[in-house]
């Protein structure tokens, strides 16, 4: 029964995740054969904000791909994808601007950004390790609880799941720091006459788009979380 719940919470999630990530595409195509009014391409885009804004130690880089685009603070680089680089389009201007709001949440210390950052390697390793130490955790168990009566195997599982926890708390993190970056991009695109009034509604379109990819990982990440959660629970106070 908790199985058949969890199939009837995920699947609605995994299709919203799909749709998210068709409409990203979509949109991006829509806006992609709409030319700004300053003709201004991704790369001069970037370029520009980095300058009007004192940036002056990173870097903007051509990449392979569409909707490749990131900022890589440990490189000091902005990554354009192909697509974003030359065109002069209105969504190629608002995912350029929207990396560059992560270069400038860098700079002023945007807290949500901060822990992100620090997230990134516990999260990589927590969503490796997690299912073999939930495993392992079965396992030591099943063979040490009744031997030794002393509940290890149950705290190496509940390990996992902390570790499991991290994945779900960094899209958590992430979610405010690309709604933020997107608000910073809209702002600079105006004040630096790139797109006009008329077309910010497109921009916002574009990275509204791209944010819903943000909200459904989120959602998907916690029904898992809560999934192992509640199997480990469960399996712990049967024994």
């Amino acid at each position: 029964m908790d199985y058949l719940l969890f199939l009837l919470v995920l699947i609605p999630l995994l299709a919203l995740s799909a749709w998210a990530s068709a409409k990203v595409r979509s949109t991006y195509n829509a806006f992609d054969a709409v030319p700004n009014s300053s003709r201004m391409t991704g790369y001069d885009t970037a370029v520009r904000l980095l300058q009007r804004n004192g940036v002056r130690d990173v870097s903007v880089h051509r990449v392979a791909g569409k909707l490749s685009d990131h900022f890589d603070p440990m490189r000091k680089k902005v990554n354009l994808s192909a697509a974003t680089y030359g065109s002069p389009s209105v969504a190629a201007v608002a995912v350029a601007a929207h990396e560059i709001g992560h270069v400038m949440q860098k700079k002023t210390g945007y807290l949500p950004y901060k822990i992100r950052a620090v997230l990134v390697p516990v999260a990589n390793v927590g969503s490796r390790l997690a299912l073999p130490v939930i495993l392992l955790g079965i396992l030591l168990d099943v063979f040490l609880f009744s031997s030794s009566g002393l509940p290890w195997g149950q705290i190496v599982m509940y390990v996992g799941i902390a570790l499991y926890g991290t994945s779900a708390l960094f899209m958590l993190v992430t979610l405010p720091v690309e709604l933020n970056a997107s608000s910073r991009a809209r702002k600079m695109l105006v004040e630096e006459g790139i797109v006009s009034e008329e077309e910010l509604p497109a921009v916002k379109k574009v990275l509204s788009a791209a944010a819903m990819t943000y909200v459904a990982s989120l959602l998907i990440s916690l029904v898992y979380f809560l999934r192992f959660f509640t199997v480990i629970f469960s399996l712990t106070r049967r024994r």
